[in-house]
């Protein structure tokens, strides 16, 4: 998947669409299994960081991390970051327009956090917490931990590799993982004709969307938020990470071009100007149905 790819060989290989989709997913498990693998040869790395930044497919790869060490003969837990937030309310650090800034780290209950993770560390029982974002508030105590011989535990989120978290935990047992769409869409020249960021941003308004019930204005309007967060809280820290996978799956933009340009469509306003651009690029890809991707693909994360 470290390969350029531009739109034209994209569409050609889209006129196989089971193939080409099948292809996508089994070299994004084979990244992952490699991983798994090197985990598992290290029996010290107990905690697995994992970060990335927005619509990276963070959960779905904890998920396909945890079923390969499974596979192996461990067993591997995740955990959120976010089940970390401090309650909403308590008075939040604000950004640099004097709003709460959910971004930063100090938005998580770093106490909490550290002490978790710690006692995880030490092959303890630990009970851990899960944030309910419909009422801003932790449900205490609502999962239990306890690491024995073969078993890891996956954090995720996007601080997984800030120090402020990781310099309190032994570095013998740590094991850092960054994950992203490390790879762009090029036109016919050689141009970028969609970055990374573009390619992530669909994600973000596909699953907003879907699962948020969220009006793709509102991704728009956040959007500049979530990358300043990126900015400043993750990207100094990608190149801490052991090791790195990249997300892309070159079949996506034709699996997302139809939903995605039925959404930007509708966009007016200030946003305008910036949908009808992304609206032109991806109109064009080969439309693929996407009910051909396999049931646990990443991009179902997106797509539902």
């Amino acid at each position: 998947m470290d390969k350029k790819f531009t739109y034209k060989e994209i569409n050609r290989l889209a006129q196989e669409p089971e193939k080409f989709v099948s292809e996508c997913s089994r070299a994004y498990r084979h990244a992952v299994d490699e991983v798994a693998t090197a985990i598992f040869k290290n029996h010290a790395r107990k905690i697995i960081m994992l970060a990335g930044p927005s619509s990276s497919g963070k959960t779905t790869t904890a998920r396909v991390l945890s079923e390969s060490i499974n596979r192996l003969g461990g067993k591997a837990y995740t955990v959120s970051l976010d089940d970390f937030y401090l309650p909403r309310n308590v008075q939040y650090p604000l950004d640099e327009n004097g709003k709460p800034d959910f971004e930063c780290v100090e938005a998580l209950d770093l106490d909490l956090l550290h002490s978790s993770l710690r006692s995880i560390a030490r092959n303890e029982k630990t009970m851990l917490p899960v944030f309910d974002f419909k009422t801003g508030m932790r449900v205490e105590n609502s999962k239990t931990v306890e690491l024995h011989e073969n078993d890891v535990i996956i954090v995720e989120g996007l601080h997984a590799l800030n120090p402020v978290i990781t310099d309190t935990l032994d570095e013998a047992k740590l094991f850092r993982i960054y994950i992203s769409v490390s790879s762009r869409v090029y036109d016919d020249v050689g141009e970028v004709l969609l970055s990374k960021r573009d390619l992530r941003f669909v994600r973000r308004m596909l699953r907003d969307y879907q699962f948020r019930s969220m009006p793709v204005e509102r991704t728009f309007e956040i959007w500049g938020s979530v990358m300043r967060g990126e900015d400043k809280y993750l990207f100094p820290f990608e190149n801490l990470a052991d090791v790195r996978i990249n997300s892309f799956h070159p079949c996506e933009p034709c699996i997302f071009s139809k939903s995605a340009v039925e959404r930007l469509a509708d966009v007016g306003g200030e946003f305008k100007e910036n949908a009808d651009l992304l609206l032109r690029k991806l109109s064009l890809f080969k439309d693929t149905d996407y009910n051909i991707l396999p049931e646990d693909s990443l991009l179902r994360e997106f797509t539902g």
